[in-house]
């Protein structure tokens, strides 16, 4: 049975009370939390007692187990070195793990020293109303997702016995889905605008491959050259590859994006001979003069917009472009499906409405046919 003690600091300026306790499992000393004053300190002791003698850990016990004492920063931080193995072999990207980490490390400071054994599901459950409250059913379950995994981890570990976040159902974020799209008018200002921005050489390729596409950032930032036929049957052939859901799907290229695409390889190619790059290992489509591929490209996506006069545009809307008008122009929800490249059917259902939009525009032609034989 672990021992908890209380240990008194005497600094210069105040003295400080360190409750601590024995690991049952490893035996190792550690330190629970510390307190200004003394009669804290036992309350805090006395409780971490009760806890392990009278708590949680008497189903254990009886059944000759263990557990390790570990708090949700000591599992968070060992979480936290299996997404950095988990992004170094490929099975990971970058973007996510750094997510991933912001989540954890806002989540640590909430619930950082307290052991797993003392957070509850009424805890997390308020945690989540809070989140709703303050911020969005997008932000909860982002949340509550990067929660799970950290419990997820200690049963493994051996750190709990039970995971009060096994209960708690995902939040419905209907009402925060982003919506936003352009028509083809809007797609070409866009384009228009791009040409005035220090982006000009590279952006109309990455808008096009949005909108005519549905291709995400992730799938541009990773899209190589070697990935792409522009001579296939006259046309060109690409591939992309969403590492969120590990679909791959192949299109034919579209007329505008091929020509943006082989505009930048003659201008990249250009910058190459010009700065003497001869011998590159690199193959990344979006990338510098030395092969280096593009980090991000949020600033010159934001210079864009701002030339546009669209507020609040992200570069994610482009797939939402790219479904609805593959729907106005005549699509079906399972032709949007399979060329975005979505698991489900229930995924793609959100633009469903517009499917009644494009009835209306053939009811008109059909009234109009109609009408013309008077």
């Amino acid at each position: 049975m672990a021992t908890v003690f209380i240990e008194k600091y005497k600094g210069k300026k105040r003295t400080s009370y360190y409750v601590n306790y024995r690991d049952p499992r490893t035996g190792v000393y550690k330190r629970y939390r510390t307190y200004r004053r003394q009669k804290d300190a036992q309350d805090a002791s006395n409780t971490l007692r009760d806890w392990i003698d009278l708590g949680k850990l008497s189903r254990v016990e009886k059944s000759k187990k263990k557990i390790a004492l570990m708090s949700f920063s000591e599992v968070g931080d060992l979480l936290s070195e299996k997404w950095t193995d988990r992004l170094e072999k490929g099975e990971l990207s970058p973007k996510t793990v750094e997510d991933y980490q912001f989540t954890l490390g806002a989540l640590k400071r909430l619930f950082g020293k307290n052991l797993l054994i003392e957070i509850t599901q009424k805890d997390l459950l308020e945690k989540q109303k809070a989140d709703l409250k303050n911020y969005s059913a997008v932000t909860a379950n982002r949340n509550m997702f990067v929660i799970k995994q950290v419990f997820k981890c200690a049963l493994k570990l051996g750190a709990i016995h039970e995971d009060p976040s096994a209960g708690i159902q995902k939040l419905s974020e209907k009402a925060h889905e982003r919506n936003r799209f352009l028509l083809p008018s809007e797609i070409e200002d866009l384009v228009t605008e791009c040409l005035k921005t220090k982006a000009k050489y590279y952006m109309p390729a990455l808008i096009f491959l949005g909108a005519e596409h549905g291709a995400s950032k992730q799938e541009c930032l990773n899209l190589r050259w070697s990935e792409i036929n522009f001579e296939y049957e006259g046309t060109g052939l690409i591939r992309l590859y969403r590492k969120k859901n590990k679909r791959e799907r192949t299109d034919f290229l579209m007329p505008r994006t091929r020509e943006a695409l082989l505009s930048w390889r003659e201008h990249l190619f250009a910058l190459r001979e010009r700065h003497k790059f001869d011998k590159m290992e690199s193959d990344f489509v979006f990338s510098h003069a030395d092969g280096t591929a593009f980090e991000s490209i949020r600033s010159a996506w934001n210079a864009t917009c701002l030339s546009a006069g669209f507020k609040d545009l992200h570069f994610h809307d482009l797939r939402h472009t790219f479904c609805s008008n593959l729907l106005l122009s005549g699509a079906d929800i399972k032709d949007v499906k399979e060329m975005i490249g979505h698991r489900d059917i229930a995924m793609t259902d959100r633009y469903s409405h517009l499917t009644r939009a494009y009835k209306h525009i053939v009811q008109k032609k059909l009234s109009k046919h109609y009408g013309s034989d008077k």
